[in-house]
């Protein structure tokens, strides 16, 4: 019997793949428990029509990403922090206190772990961090750290 997976399934198939299962099996387990559907042709219209959809989402949310990218290397965050002699910092400047300053600043909402900073920031000065944005959009920001 031919079905469509509405879920992963370990070492049957994934969640949209049409795969050839026994009747059994598809029967009493796997529309039973609605973890597939009977691959009918209108169920396989309804799916390429889903498959569609999704890649016109996907493909928007990449122009989006593109558009977030340019943006981003347009900005410079400004973060005050307090620094003793020689421009080091007290404390350290995190992804996290970069994601908040640039929402409550620019109103742009990026994940921190989306900001990839390898070290946290411990000196004065402009720095260059990458952002991964989307994952076939990577752009960067640029931060100033000042003092306070």
């Amino acid at each position: 019997m031919k079905v469509i997976f509405l879920k992963d399934v370990k070492g049957k198939g994934n969640k949209g793949d049409v795969k050839n299962v026994s009747d059994g099996y598809a029967r009493n387990y796997l529309l039973k428990n609605k973890i597939a559907e009977e691959a009918t042709p209108g169920n396989m219209k309804a799916l390429e029509a889903q498959k569609r959809k999704s890649e016109q989402l996907e493909q928007k949310e990449k122009e989006e990403a593109m558009d977030l990218k340019d943006t981003l290397a347009d900005l410079t965050v400004e973060i005050k922090a307090k620094s003793g002699e020689a421009g080091r910092l007290f404390g350290s400047i995190t992804s996290k206190q970069i994601a908040e300053t640039l929402q409550k600043e620019y109103g742009y909402k990026i994940d921190k772990r989306k900001i990839e900073l390898d070290q946290p920031l411990r000196a004065l000065g402009y720095t260059t961090i990458p952002v991964k944005l989307h994952p076939e959009v990577s752009g960067s920001i640029k931060v100033h750290v000042s003092e306070k």
